[in-house]
């Protein structure tokens, strides 16, 4: 299975979502955003596949989305965008692709949809939390 993760390795989030993809056996293709963000094409295309509006993808906490008035409703996507490339942070994550879907993947067990089901191990996450248990049942 071909899986992607949009990753920022300092997001306790996105280590565990990524924790979660290899603990299923799947070696992902990791894209630090940060350091490589996804171009307004590619952006457009997250959304689109997510379902959701460009705005559900922006991140307000440690970055500078109150200094930037991003909470305006008026903003066009194209502003939003504008936004999203100057400042990469702006982008919530972990976003996941996979052959099942497209995911902004918040908590980080919701990265399960977008994996194969069928003989889970257990899975503690950084924290502590239980999200797969000794039977192999997805506790959230």
């Amino acid at each position: 299975m071909d899986v992607v993760i949009y990753h920022n390795p300092a997001c306790g989030t996105s280590r565990n979502a990524l924790a979660l993809i290899r603990h299923v056996g799947i070696e992902p293709h990791v894209i630090e955003y940060l350091k490589t963000p996804p171009n307004r094409a590619m952006l457009l295309g997250l959304v689109e596949r997510i379902g959701g509006p460009l705005r559900s993808l922006l991140r307000e906490k440690g970055t500078p989305f109150a200094e930037l008035r991003l909470s305006d409703p008026g903003l066009t996507d194209a502003q939003l965008l504008d936004a999203i490339e100057a400042h990469p942070v702006l982008l919530n994550r972990p976003i996941v692709v996979s052959p099942l879907g497209v995911k902004l993947c918040r908590p980080s067990e919701a990265v399960l949809d977008l994996l194969p089901s069928e003989g889970l191990k257990p899975f503690t996450k950084e924290d502590g939390e239980v999200v797969i248990d000794a039977e192999g049942r997805r506790i959230r």
